[in-house]
C-alpha cells in the first residue's frame, strides 16, 4: 500500500484511543482446527461476533470492536485458513458457521450472540443464522452477494502465485483491499496491513492459507440459498453506496430469509466500510444492537410476574 506524503496524516483521537484498547486473545479447538479469538468488554456478558471477509482477519475490526463493547462482549474470530487459526484441507461454509458459534462459547458471551459478518463473512453469517437458528439473537450482513463468486473468478485466482518480501514495509506496502475501492483512511489501512503479514525463514507472507481457493473448490460444499428460509433471527443488511450490491440485488437478498431483512444504505461508504466510513458503520450496528436489546427484553416476563411475593 503505497502512502503519498498528503497520506500521511495523525490519526484521529477515536481510532488511537480503540486500537490502544487491546484485544484478550484466546483459542479454541473446532473440529480438530485451532480458532484464534480477538475479545474485548466484559466476558459473561451479552454479546457480539464479528466475521471477517475473504482472505481478511480478526484484526479488520480492531478499531470497530473497541466501540461496540462499552455496551457488549465483542469477539472476532479468524475463520480458519486465516490470519492466526490454523489451516485445513477443506473449507465447507458450514464448518465456518460452526467456528463461529463455538468462537461465541470460548469468547465468553453469555447467551445467544449476535452475529455481524462483512462480505464473504456475510454469507458465513447468513449460514450460521440457518444452521443454527435457535441459537443467536440477530444477524447483520455487510454488503454481502450472498452467492459464491463464479468458478472461474476463482480460477482466475488460482493462477496467482504467492510470494514472499524480504520486510514488512515492502510487504505492507503491497496491501490492497479486494475489490479496490476508492477510499482507504490511511490510518487504517496501515494498522490492518500490519496485522495482516507474518514473518517466515522465507521472508513475510500474508496471513492466510495460500492453497485456500483451491481448497474451497475441490472440497468447498456451498449450501443453496433456499436454505435460509430457515433463519428465524431478526436480519440487517447493510448495502454500501460504492459497494458491490446494487439497491435492487439488496432487496432480493432481503427477502431470502424467513422474515425478511431490513435494508439500510450506508452513505459514501465502498465495499469495505470499516476502511473508509467507520464510524457510520459503528452508529448503525449501535442503534441495531440497542433495537434487538429491547425488544428482547420486553419479550421477557416481569420479575415480579415470574416471582410473586
Amino acid at each position: 500500500m503505497a502512502v503519498t506524503a498528503e497520506q500521511v496524516v495523525a490519526a484521529p483521537g477515536w481510532f488511537t484511543a480503540a486500537i490502544a484498547e487491546l484485544p484478550e486473545h484466546r483459542e479454541v479447538e473446532v473440529d480438530g482446527g485451532a480458532v484464534h479469538l480477538r475479545c474485548w468488554g466484559r466476558a459473561g456478558t451479552p454479546g457480539v461476533v464479528l466475521v471477517h471477509g475473504g482472505s481478511a482477519h480478526s484484526g479488520w475490526w480492531d478499531h470497530i470492536a473497541p466501540l461496540l463493547a462499552t455496551t457488549h462482549r465483542v469477539v472476532a474470530l479468524d475463520l480458519s485458513g486465516h490470519g492466526d487459526s490454523g489451516v485445513r484441507a477443506g473449507y465447507p461454509i458450514e464448518g465456518w458457521a460452526d467456528e463461529v458459534m463455538a468462537a461465541a462459547e470460548a469468547g465468553g458471551i453469555a447467551g445467544r450472540p449476535y452475529i455481524v459478518g462483512h462480505s464473504m463473512g456475510g454469507r458465513v453469517t447468513a449460514v450460521v443464522g440457518a444452521r443454527h437458528r435457535k441459537s443467536v439473537a440477530g444477524l447483520v450482513i455487510i454488503d454481502s452477494p450472498i452467492s459464491e463468486p463464479p468458478r472461474d473468478a476463482l480460477v482466475g485466482q488460482l493462477r496467482r502465485k504467492p510470494k514472499t518480501y524480504p520486510t514488512k514495509d515492502e510487504i505492507c506496502e503491497r496491501f490492497r483491499t479486494v475489490p479496490e475501492q476508492a477510499v482507504l483512511l490511511p490510518y487504517v489501512a496501515r494498522h490492518v496491513a500490519g496485522e495482516s503479514v507474518r514473518k517466515t525463514p522465507a521472508g513475510w507472507v500474508w496471513k492466510f492459507d495460500p492453497e485456500m481457493l483451491r481448497k474451497r473448490l475441490e472440497h468447498g460444499r456451498i449450501p443453496p440459498l433456499s436454505s435460509l428460509k430457515a433463519v428465524e433471527a431478526p436480519v440487517l443488511y447493510i448495502r454500501c453506496e460504492f459497494g458491490l450490491v446494487t439497491f435492487e440485488r439488496a432487496q432480493e437478498i432481503a427477502g431470502l430469509f424467513g422474515h425478511p431483512a431490513t435494508v439500510v444504505d450506508l452513505a459514501a461508504a465502498g465495499h469495505h466500510p470499516m476502511m473508509d466510513q467507520p464510524l457510520p458503520l459503528v452508529a448503525t450496528l449501535r442503534t441495531a444492537l440497542a433495537q434487538w436489546d429491547s425488544v428482547d427484553k420486553s419479550a421477557q416476563p416481569d420479575a415480579l410476574a415470574r416471582n410473586p411475593e
